[in-house]
């Protein structure tokens, strides 16, 4: 029963630590997510730079899978190259150890004022950043906590005969360590916990230093496992280079290590007599000297990637690109993908006002037929992202990313009505004028296609105000409501004016005429709905109208 009882304490204290790593790392995102993501998109010109920015970001969220999550990002979607992305991920293999030696060290006391200072910024905090720094320092207390609690457990537990025949079974084997404790990493989704874990282990003799060894090359190995899978899950083979870069850069160190673990083993204690402090350093040398060995042959290491996972040709396009399952960790890069989806979504729609202006000109079934399906294709990445972006995890989303979200949500909702308009009203009309035998007058046409070559260009500026968010871009695209209903009365009167004179294809037409262009003006209204929140979040929006400062 006793041994019962030791299990449940190690247990419980290892889903401490990780709620703790978890609350850390969800409090940095919060606190400084997108000012994270911009300064690492800012370091990626340069190896050495890239580096030291993975460094630093790790050392920041704690976390290599979620910095390699940023990096995998910016390389998937071609905005820089794979090169310096794999220097970021290992300066984030470096930067994942400082914890752990921040660890090593006898700081569990700190663990009741961290806690205490965490619940005092937390609740005082508000939405403030400071409520989020708050729910760092609590993760931090809670890791220290757990870290105690780990080794008080493992006294009895380090003791138990069973344990200690298995775990001795066990030393001689490091291969067999290294995938025991892959495969534990791989589950627990944390090598800081798992690395402390083994820390705990070796400072009370329940495992052989040489077995701790094997274990932490486990831990590495393990932690690059997940952002594998996950980048495979996203069917796009150019997600996949950089987190299969990352693995095979931490087999070749730890296949190396391996060759060299008795030397090391047997070496070591003179440098770090200390168990806890040897398996730290050991770690912390490990992904250094891991570093230097890959940082000069990251160019051709890149190329072999992209020869061995070629970009793939999309042959659905309502297939979503962008919206990598793994970034859910991370809301800053799920939302960054959930955007460049949405402008997915604007290319299909000008491929559809395009296609019915063509419609138009040549009046053919099959172009009517033709841009109808883009339809399905829209509404397809419409449901897509709204799928995505609801199952995003509310307590990573700091204020800012619900506004960005709202924010997704809306164009992609304005735009998915704005081709339900185009094939339920625009290529109706057109498919009822075909069956009728009757066309528009030349002078009708010509209104027509010039307000559909407005809606495309309310289109792109609908797109560039939505990802740039510029005050100024969003007066403009607003005001083309107003200049629209202008364009739309003027065709409205000069086709009244067609049938006063008596022109017989304008009375024939007139209801489908009248039909056209109300549901252009439809159109139009959805596109300049991007506009809105800007307006809004710059105090320039009425309920009606502009206000006259920001006409």
């Amino acid at each position: 029963m006793s041994g019962l009882l030791t299990l449940i304490d190690l247990a419980g204290a290892v889903a401490l630590l990780l709620w703790g790593v978890h609350m850390v790392q969800s409090g940095v995102e919060r606190a400084f997510g997108t000012g994270l993501h911009r300064f690492l998109a800012s370091a990626l010109n340069g190896r050495g730079k890239a580096f030291l920015a993975g460094l630093a970001v790790t050392a920041v969220l704690q976390s290599s899978t979620a910095t390699g999550l940023m990096a995998a990002g910016f390389t998937a979607a071609g905005l820089v190259d794979l090169a310096p992305a794999l220097a970021i991920m290992l300066g984030a293999n470096v930067g994942t150890t400082l914890i752990v030696q921040a660890l090593s060290f006898d700081v569990a006391s700190l663990s009741p004022l961290l806690v205490l200072i965490g619940v005092i910024a937390f609740r005082r905090g508000g939405a403030s950043r400071l409520h989020d720094l708050g729910r760092v320092a609590i993760g931090l207390g809670l890791m220290l906590l757990a870290l105690k609690q780990l080794l008080l457990a493992g006294v009895p537990y380090g003791n138990a005969p069973g344990l200690r025949l298995l775990l001795g079974s066990l030393s001689g084997q490091p291969v067999i360590d290294l995938i025991l404790a892959a495969a534990a990493t791989w589950a627990a989704h944390s090598s800081v916990a798992i690395v402390l874990l083994v820390m705990s282990f070796a400072a009370k003799g329940t495992v052989t230093l040489k077995a701790a060894l094997a274990l932490v090359l486990g831990a590495n190995v393990g932690t690059a496992l997940n952002p594998l899978f996950e980048g495979a899950a996203s069917g796009n083979p150019a997600a996949r280079r950089l987190p299969l870069g990352n693995l095979l850069t931490r087999l070749v160190g730890g296949a190396l290590a391996l060759a060299l673990l008795d030397p090391i083993a047997s070496h070591l204690p003179a440098i770090a007599p200390d168990p806890a402090r040897a398996v730290a350093d050991f770690h912390t040398a490990f992904n250094l000297l891991t570093a230097a060995l890959f940082l000069p042959l990251l160019g051709p290491f890149a190329r072999l990637l992209r020869r061995l996972l070629p970009a793939a040709v999309a042959s659905d396009p309502g297939r979503p690109l962008y919206l990598d399952e793994g970034a859910r960790e991370m809301p800053a890069i799920a939302l960054a993908g959930a955007a460049r989806e949405a402008l997915r979504m604007a290319d299909v729609l000008e491929a559809m006002l395009h296609g019915a202006g063509a419609a138009l000109e040549h009046g053919e079934r099959k172009h009517i037929a033709e841009t109808k399906r883009l339809d399905d294709v829209l509404d397809r990445l419409n449901a897509a992202i709204k799928t995505y972006l609801t199952a995003l995890d509310p307590d990573r989303l700091s204020e800012e990313d619900n506004r960005r979200l709202s924010e997704i949500l809306g164009f992609i909702t304005n735009l998915e009505h704005a081709g339900d308009i185009v094939t339920g009203g625009v290529l109706a009309v057109m498919a009822k004028l075909a069956k009728r035998g009757l066309a528009f007058s030349p002078e009708g046409k010509a209104d027509i296609r010039a307000m559909l070559e407005r809606l495309e260009t309310n289109l792109r500026a609908a797109a560039a105000v939505f990802i740039t968010e510029d005050a100024r871009a969003a007066r403009r695209l607003r005001a083309e409501k107003e200049a629209f209903r202008e364009l739309d009365a003027r065709a409205t009167e000069a086709h009244f004016a067609r049938i006063r004179a008596g022109r017989i294809e304008s009375l024939a037409t007139s209801g489908l005429h009248l039909d056209m262009l109300r549901d252009l003006k439809r159109i139009n209204a959805h596109l300049t709905r991007a506009a809105d929140p800007i307006l809004d979040r710059h105090g320039e929006l009425l309920t009606s109208r502009l206000r006259e400062s920001g006409q």
